[in-house]
């Protein structure tokens, strides 16, 4: 994949990152580049920093070192005005949907449009709306409310919402978290769709291994807050490095290996 985009300039470009929150070391010396059109996992277990680097990509969390370049833009160099102008070509999926609970499907999906574009009739947001919920499967849910949703069509309306801005790159946090593995599927086979119909660049971190083996272009693992291999997902299931076989096969690893064999 990385061949394809020889010459060209990444949308994302992080170099030598390090980020620090609440007197912990989140991540140290990351590198990592996404190209127009890429689907990149960010795959590791639980705590190695994903939903951080994610943040940091989005400009909500500050690094105290390195380069986060998004769209051309330092965001370690531009004003918060200049950080929202880049925010507003970009949509966000977070775990669990974080839809509002007293706005209707239709009404969180039109959030975004209604908050960012105030030249477009109501009649066009509507139709943006319409034909976002046909596109991930949610059609005729535009009066329900998030709490008559399920999980699955909770991630399917969060996913519609951060679509109908026509962004040029969406962030997803854990996307299949909490789903059963067929709506996951559904999830998964979504995500891939939304960039093949939409031309869109995708982020997705996940803890959920096969599910990034499905949609993902390139496979990147986060350990001990670096990333330490990245390759097509094929080439990622064949890797050498022991960490990320120990991921791959699913093997207890550090304290919880000494408790079991001491057992």
């Amino acid at each position: 994949m990385k061949e394809a985009f020889q010459g060209r300039e990444p949308i994302i470009l992080l170099e030598g990152v390090h980020c620090r929150l609440r007197g912990k070391q989140v991540l140290s010396e990351v590198n990592l580049r996404v190209w127009e059109g890429e689907i990149v996992a960010v795959v590791g277990v639980s705590g190695t920093g994903k939903s951080t680097l994610l943040k940091i990509i989005g400009g909500l969390v500050p690094v105290q070192k390195g380069t986060v370049r998004v769209f051309g833009c330092d965001l370690t160099k531009c004003s918060e005005e200049e950080i929202n102008e880049i925010r507003k070509q970009m949509g966000f999926v977070f775990q669990g949907g974080a839809l509002f609970d007293w706005m209707t499907v239709a009404d969180n999906v039109a959030f975004p449009l209604r908050t960012r574009r105030n030249d477009l009739p109501e009649s066009e947001i509507m139709e943006r709306v319409r034909k976002l919920l046909d596109a991930v499967g949610m059609e005729g849910t535009e009066n329900l409310l998030p709490e008559q949703l399920s999980g699955g069509m909770k991630k399917r309306v969060a996913i519609a919402r951060a679509l109908v801005a026509q962004p040029k790159l969406i962030l997803y946090d854990e996307p299949t978290s909490g789903l059963d593995p067929v709506m996951s599927g559904i999830i998964n086979d979504l995500i891939k769709q939304m960039r093949d119909k939409f031309g869109v660049t995708e982020v997705v971190v996940t803890h959920d291994l096969a599910s990034a083996v499905r949609f993902a272009d390139r496979i990147a693992m986060l350990h001990d807050g670096r990333i330490i291999a990245e390759a097509p997902p094929d080439e990622f299931l064949a890797l050498s490095n022991p960490v990320v076989q120990q991921f791959v096969r699913g093997d207890a690893i550090g304290p919880l290996t000494e408790f079991i064999d001491r057992i």
